[in-house]
């Protein structure tokens, strides 16, 4: 990635903020969740688990339970998220007006898997705004969200120094782990709660269309 002096990368998470995929994942975990008999709602298993890497959320399953889950859980659950993504995934609305508009340098930085990662992005159009080699995935390192393992492994690879990443999350381990970093983040509370994003250190906006904007903005004191 090339990069003039004074320039500032543009981290984006993929699911629930360039991607409206977060109802589809959680509906697809749920259902799965509560076939292992774990009686657990859908918002409960949302906020337990959203923004999670795999890794993470299946060890707090297997704390829930008492014991691991099947071998194959954590895949069955990537093979029927993949399917829900197929039917019904979308790009988050406003989000190519943003990538338009906004001429910064940019990457992805996800908790989902590689393949995951370019499935999505294909599958919503957004893949000719990400090439491969700025897609960065939970896989490349050994900790993911909320440990800052992710971010500081992009700017490594980018060249970027953290204070000059501004990162865009959906959710309290993916604002955590940035802040940890050592990077600016904005909290996208759509779908969120904007409390929590603002608690772990988000500068929170709730449209998209409003991101352009606050990127123009020095960062407060």
């Amino acid at each position: 990635m090339n990069r003039a002096p004074g320039d500032t990368l543009l981290v984006f998470d993929c699911d629930g903020v360039l991607v409206d995929s977060e109802p589809l994942a959680g509906a697809v975990l749920n259902e799965a969740l509560n076939e292992l008999g774990l009686e657990i709602s859908l918002a409960e298993s949302a906020a337990r688990f959203t923004g999670l890497s795999t890794d993470s959320w299946s060890r707090a399953v297997t704390q829930m339970l008492g014991a691991p889950p099947p071998a194959d859980f954590v895949e069955e659950v990537e093979r029927r998220t993949v399917e829900a993504f197929h039917r019904s995934l979308r790009p988050v609305r406003g989000v190519e007006t943003v990538l338009r508009q906004v001429g910064l340098p940019r990457c992805v930085a996800s908790s989902g898997s590689h393949a995951r990662i370019r499935v999505s992005l294909k599958l919503t159009g957004l893949d000719r705004w990400f090439p491969d080699e700025v897609i960065f995935s939970r896989e490349d390192v050994a900790c993911g969200k909320p440990a800052p393992d992710l971010f500081m492994h992009v700017a490594r690879c980018t060249g970027f120094p953290v204070d000059r990443c501004v990162v865009v999350e959906d959710s309290v381990p993916g604002v955590t782990a940035a802040v940890a970093a050592g990077m600016r983040v904005f909290g996208y509370a759509e779908r969120a709660e904007p409390r929590a994003l603002r608690s772990a250190g988000a500068t929170v906006f709730t449209r998209m269309n409003e991101l352009a904007a606050l990127l123009d903005r020095p960062p407060a004191v």
